[in-house]
């Protein structure tokens, strides 16, 4: 989940993921984007969403000048989309979990298993999002850039991504800076895929398994390129529910607008099972 400047938003590039055990007939995961849930596949068996957020803050509408005030979620309506989930039977977990599940048989807690994933780096997913989730006995996903926003953006600061991972959050990210991955040379991708990797596992000393592609785009390149720095696998925003069979480095996610009531959410996630699988490549709608 992203957070916004102000901390009176929650900033939703959210994706929520449900995984079902193997005997429940279903084979399909799905996942929440910035204000929506994002679908993601991973080998093994079973189902899961997986759900990512921007910005969590305390106020009204969206700061004057937010470039996309409809990923912008109030910390009131995303508790209530959160316990929505929670009475669903669904319950939130990592991707590494995810993936410990479908390639080893590795347990889950009880519930449906869903990842809720938070874009860029907010702090309002420290100040806002991160409570809620603790409340429910729920953990994200972080998909953070390594440059860190801006202050005037409500970046998260160091001891505030440390302080998601000891609240048990995974770290992931969207590389260096934000950038669009697809018109980079050799070089660049490189460092801001593989290079970036490593500089957040020295800074944190955590695995950073999975990328988030940055504004969803990728192709045969980058994809590549992923893969070479040893990911285990990326998301998209590509809408729809993954299979555990499918391109885990093409994961589905849905997005989630601000104003999505409860049953709205449960409704999407819902209807969202008979998507096809990602394209080979994506570089905008």
């Amino acid at each position: 989940m992203l957070i916004k400047r102000t901390e009176r938003h929650v900033r939703r590039g959210a994706l929520a993921g449900a995984l079902q055990s193997p005997d429940n007939g279903l084979d399909r995961r799905v996942f929440l984007r910035r204000s929506g849930l994002i679908a993601g596949s991973l080998a093994g068996l079973g189902a899961l969403p997986l759900g990512s957020v921007r910005k969590a803050e305390a106020g009204p509408p969206p700061p004057a000048g937010a470039p996309f005030p409809g990923l912008y979620v109030t910390p009131g309506e995303f508790a209530e989309q959160m316990q929505a989930l929670k009475d669903a039977g669904w319950h939130a977990v990592t991707l590494d979990q995810v993936a410990g599940y479908w390639q080893r048989g590795a347990p889950l807690p009880g519930g449906r298993p869903i990842v809720l994933t938070f874009d860029n780096g907010y702090r309002s997913q420290y100040t806002q999002a991160l409570p809620v989730l603790r409340r429910l006995g729920w953990v994200g996903d972080e998909n953070i850039q390594l440059s860190g926003l801006p202050p005037s953006q409500g970046g998260l600061s160091p001891e505030q991504v440390r302080g998601l991972i000891a609240g048990g959050w995974e770290l992931d990210t969207q590389g260096y800076s934000h950038a669009d991955l697809v018109r980079l040379g050799a070089g660049e991708l490189h460092y801001q895929v593989a290079d970036t990797r490593k500089m957040l596992q020295q800074r944190y000393g955590v695995p950073v398994n999975w990328f988030c592609y940055p504004s969803g785009h990728y192709d045969a390149s980058v994809i590549a390129a992923v893969k070479a720095a040893g990911f285990v696998g990326s998301t998209t925003v590509v809408p729809g529910w993954a299979a555990p069979h499918e391109d885990r480095y093409r994961l589905h996610r849905l997005r989630v607008l601000g104003g999505t009531s409860p049953q709205a959410l449960l409704s999407l996630i819902a209807a969202s099972r008979s998507a096809p699988p990602a394209p080979s490549e994506y570089s905008g709608a």
